[in-house]
């Protein structure tokens, strides 16, 4: 490796981070406040590395911003129950590990938070599709060209990259933003 490779890497993270659209980071902020002020449920999940940021964001909203906000935030990670996972997938079949999960506990009104890179994820395309249907406030957080959830979703965050780490490091860092104005509130 040299230089070179580290700093070209930086560079297009620095560029990616540029790109987040504070207007909607900040439009998702209201919507979560929102959510927690009409004791509304809050689902997020993902694929692998979508599938941390996810539980990341979750543990950080139902603790820490929990924490200081006073009430709680009803927050599930739905990716984090490998029972509920392996039961619905052999099942039904694997595109049915989100969705299944939202038929038991969305209900019209919650907010449904999909992260994605490729935005094309299939169980996670039918996990908003369902919340859609259901009356459900659909976020997506994605890469690329934003795949279907882009289209699908009430509302999206496009990472206009396509590389794994650096759009997994842009959605943290969204998720962040989103959980830190809430624990750093004045």
């Amino acid at each position: 490796m040299t230089d070179a490779y580290f700093t070209d890497y930086l560079a297009k993270q620095q560029a990616l981070y540029q790109a987040i659209p504070i207007d909607t980071v900040t439009r998702w902020a209201n919507w979560l406040h929102q959510a927690w002020a009409d004791d509304r449920q809050l689902f997020v999940f993902g694929n692998g590395g979508s599938a941390m940021n996810a539980s990341h964001f979750v543990t950080d909203l139902g603790k820490s911003a929990s924490d200081r906000m006073g009430k709680r935030f009803r927050c599930l990670c739905l990716n984090e129950s490998i029972s509920w996972i392996t039961a619905l997938g052999n099942d039904y079949s694997y595109d049915d590990v989100y969705a299944g999960q939202l038929q038991n506990y969305a209900r019209p009104g919650d907010l449904v938070l999909a992260l994605s890179v490729s935005g094309s994820s299939p169980n996670v395309v039918k996990a908003v599709e369902w919340a859609n249907a259901h009356g459900c406030t659909t976020l997506a957080l994605v890469g690329g060209n934003g795949g279907r959830l882009a289209e699908l979703a009430t509302e999206h965050i496009r990472l206009p990259d396509v590389h794994f780490g650096r759009v997994e490091d842009a959605q943290m860092t969204i998720c962040h933003l989103l959980c830190y104005c809430f624990i750093e509130k004045e």
